[in-house]
């Protein structure tokens, strides 16, 4: 296989590379240029895996390197995020430890995602990408918008949602992804939903001319909250 090998476990070391930057800005007090250092992890996220379909350079070690990487970028990283904005924004309280519940968890389901069969497609609990999407959009959005100081400059609203997504985390929710399997639709009525909540988000940014972080915090909301609606009322489809 060459050269060719290594590349999908290079992007997987970029992925890495950004969620320790990120690491490094928030605990300096940027948790905004940290928020950018795990979007870029995210791309590479996603990348690896591409690269490794294309060349089809599947390995048992870049399959445990990636669960590493996205640790320290989806799991260290936002739960240091919430610790610095929790800072930033004049918390003092012992609460503060408490978002590193969410890396703790965020361990734990990395390690479920390797060993469960039922999540080759779609997800089994709320993939660490999501969670902590939601995390670093919501830092970076407080720290642009002081109107939610009254709400994120609390001593219990920061460790409150690093509680609730650390749960989710590990929960037994079904929950879609965005890879479909062979034999099925590419566009189902639950991800047409999604796509055009997407849509809908970035619109009204644009519209309102509202920072962009909003519309990243909007979709994985939303994604959350369609998968457990659905995981109420199941499609019969």
């Amino acid at each position: 296989m060459g050269l060719k090998k290594h590349i999908p476990n290079t992007i997987t070391s970029m992925n890495a590379l950004a969620g320790t930057i990120g690491v490094v800005f928030a605990l300096q007090g940027h948790p905004d240029y940290a928020f950018l250092c795990m979007l870029a992890a995210s791309v590479f996220d996603f990348c690896d895996g591409l690269a490794a379909r294309l060349l089809g350079a599947y390995s048992p070690m870049g399959k445990e390197l990636d669960s590493l990487a996205d640790m320290v970028s989806f799991g260290v990283l936002p739960s240091v995020m919430l610790i610095g904005t929790m800072q930033i924004k004049g918390v003092d309280s012992w609460t503060e430890v408490i978002p590193v519940f969410l890396a703790v968890m965020s361990a734990l389901r990395l390690a479920k995602f390797n060993v469960d069969e039922r999540q080759s497609t779609d997800f089994i609990g709320v993939a660490t990408p999501t969670a902590a999407m939601i995390c670093g959009s919501l830092c970076y959005f407080s720290l642009h918008n002081p109107a939610l100081d009254a709400l994120v400059g609390t001593p219990w609203f920061l460790p409150a949602v690093a509680v609730v997504l650390g749960l989710l985390l590990v929960s037994e929710i079904p929950m879609f992804g965005m890879k479909v399997a062979k034999g099925h639709k590419l566009l189902d009525a639950k991800r047409i939903v999604f796509l055009c909540a997407i849509a809908a988000a970035i619109a009204c940014t644009l519209a309102f001319r509202l920072n962009w972080s909003l519309a990243v915090l909007v979709v994985f909301v939303f994604y959350i909250l369609e998968n457990l609606l659905l995981s109420v009322f199941p499609s019969r489809s």
